[in-house]
């Protein structure tokens, strides 16, 4: 079978395997949400964290839960890396720099998972599996935990109430992630990934030197890693490592469980609601835009645009040649659709117009289908700015689900879309007007500006992968893309909450003959357009002098 056909069916599997898990997925993560059953084991969680599970929460208490979490997280995960070298399964690597665990704990609490380090040769076993994966859980279900408030705010009429964060953070822990990924780490382990605590192996090479070989807890690692959308590798290679990507088949697994949960959203969103034709727009909306992207992706780089793809006949450069270039370009395309960030090739090697297209991607705010939570509720206020605009057209106040969308709620949501052009956009333009932070460029041009642009758009939109070729370990990179990734991931949370309570306070408007249908084709389209306008208006400058000048010269 040729490379195009292999690729066909890769993308064709994946989407038939996400059709059938959209119905029941999301039908279990709306019982999750919406029961009124605990646990034994979330009671026992619960005391220890001192919450009543009844007590809900106004849109303030309930942010300031999240950042109170996130926060006590930040330090604990900071102060494990600066402790290492005290503790055992160490490996007898020394304590993390200051800078690097700074760092690295805002990167995994915000669900970023940058890595300014190379993870076999600085981290060890301990910080690995019960501070680096621990927040891969508890990133991932802080996210869906804000989305579930903001649809509740959707649902909900004449209330200050949006749930309770703690309980809605344990049931995500307990009754989703962890079953899944238990499961998908046994999967791994069967598709050849490595599961043990051994210590370094030192090994001859085939030209006869000697390399240590770190092994580790990989497979349960990966699978979080992948299914709560954090991309954060045990290797400094990623996914590209065979110790965590061993096969092709489990290079499916694992851009299946990248995608998994955030198509399935969708539809606990409109059981929710109570109009699962509402979850049916969002998920088509996502799926418009990320076939687009993967076919996109993978045709430039089968196309190998560029003088030496096109010598050698094909763009091999940075792929592995188990994977080959269809299934890498659909990986790189799934992972920055996403908030995973995970590689299994590197992007900056991709074709000058195929790496814009994972910028792209995050520039689109990751909405497609988004990281896990993180991809619904950013849809939702793209949504909301949609109906928006389509109100000021016919001249009435526009309403989306029956709520009124009035200059509170506008202000909110625009500023939510603000935050990460922001950052992203001053970042790069602080890094370029420094000549100590050019230095860290070891290329110059478009390529060089493409390489600072892709790493800022990376840690604003919590992405975390990057284009190699950019010195990033120094203090003021691993400062300034630290506090990118807190303002990053935190400031659309608030503001998302703040959208969620003021929608709960709302009484519903009847539905009349003027009410912009939203469960539609006319609105799915007029959400992508919006999607694609939005970006396009915002960062086209940035790209036509990064990767759209590299690609056409």
């Amino acid at each position: 079978m040729s490379s195009t056909g292999a690729g066909i069916l890769f993308i064709g599997s994946l989407i038939v395997a996400l059709a059938v898990t959209h119905r029941p997925l999301g039908d279990y993560m709306y019982r999750v949400y919406t029961g009124t059953r605990h646990l034994a084991v979330e009671r026992v969680l619960y005391r220890l964290v001192g919450v009543h599970p009844e007590a809900e929460q106004r849109w303030s208490a309930y942010a300031r839960a999240v950042l109170a979490f996130s926060a006590v997280s930040v330090l604990f995960l900071y102060a494990f890396q600066r402790l290492q070298d005290k503790l055992f399964l160490s490996l007898g690597f020394p304590a993390v720099p200051d800078h690097v665990a700074w760092n690295t704990a805002v990167s995994f609490v915000t669900n970023t998972n940058w890595q300014a380090y190379s993870g076999e040769s600085t981290m060890g076993h301990l910080v690995q599996m019960a501070g680096l994966a621990v927040q891969n859980f508890m990133s991932a279900a802080v996210g869906m935990s804000v989305a579930v408030a903001l649809v509740r705010g959707f649902a909900r009429r004449n209330t200050e109430d949006l749930g309770n964060f703690w309980v809605d953070l344990i049931r995500g822990t307990v009754r989703i992630l962890l079953p899944i990924a238990f499961v998908g780490a046994i999967v791994l382990v069967a598709g050849g990934l490595i599961q043990n605590f051994a210590e370094p192996h030192t090994v001859t090479t085939l030209t006869g030197g000697q390399q240590a070989i770190t092994g580790g807890p990989v497979a349960s690692q990966e699978i979080i890693k992948e299914l709560g959308n954090n991309g954060g590798g045990f290797y400094n290679a990623n996914s590209s490592h065979p110790f965590e990507n061993a096969t092709n088949w489990t290079n499916w697994i694992e851009v299946f469980a990248i995608l998994m949960l955030p198509f399935a959203l969708p539809r606990t969103f409109g059981r929710m609601v109570g109009d699962r034709r509402q979850g049916y727009a969002i998920a088509a909306i996502m799926g418009i835009l990320a076939l687009t992207s993967i076919v996109v992706l993978t045709g430039l780089e089968i196309a190998h645009h560029g003088t030496v793809p096109q010598a050698v006949g094909a763009a091999m450069e940075g792929k592995e040649v188990r994977f080959g270039v269809p299934n890498s370009g659909t990986f790189g395309a799934a992972t920055t659709l996403t908030s995973t960030g995970a590689v299994n090739s590197f992007h900056d090697s991709y074709t000058a117009l195929g790496g814009m297209i994972t910028m792209v991607n995050m520039m689109l705010g990751e909405v497609a289908p988004g990281g896990v939570g993180a991809g619904l509720y950013g849809m939702l206020v793209l949504a909301v700015i949609t109906v928006f605009v389509a109100g000021l057209m016919v001249g009435r106040t526009p309403e989306y689900l029956g709520k009124k969308i009035g200059s509170r709620e506008i202000k909110l949501a625009s500023l939510y879309f603000l935050t990460t052009p922001v950052l992203v956009l001053i970042g790069t333009a602080l890094a370029m007007g420094s000549p100590t932070e050019r230095a860290s460029m070891l290329n110059t041009g478009p390529h060089g500006l493409s390489e600072v642009l892709y790493a800022f758009t990376s840690a604003s939109n919590n992405n975390g992968s990057a284009f190699a070729g950019l010195t990033v370990n120094t203090p003021w990179y691993d400062t300034v893309l630290g506090l990118c990734m807190a303002f990053g991931r935190f400031l659309p949370i608030v503001f998302v909450l703040g959208l969620a309570g003021s929608l709960a306070r709302q009484a519903p408007v009847p539905a009349s003959a003027g009410t912009l249908p939203t469960h539609r084709p006319q609105f799915v389209g007029m959400v992508v357009g919006v999607t694609v306008i939005l970006v396009a208006l915002t960062f086209l400058p940035a790209l036509a002098l990064g990767p759209l000048a590299e690609g056409i010269r």
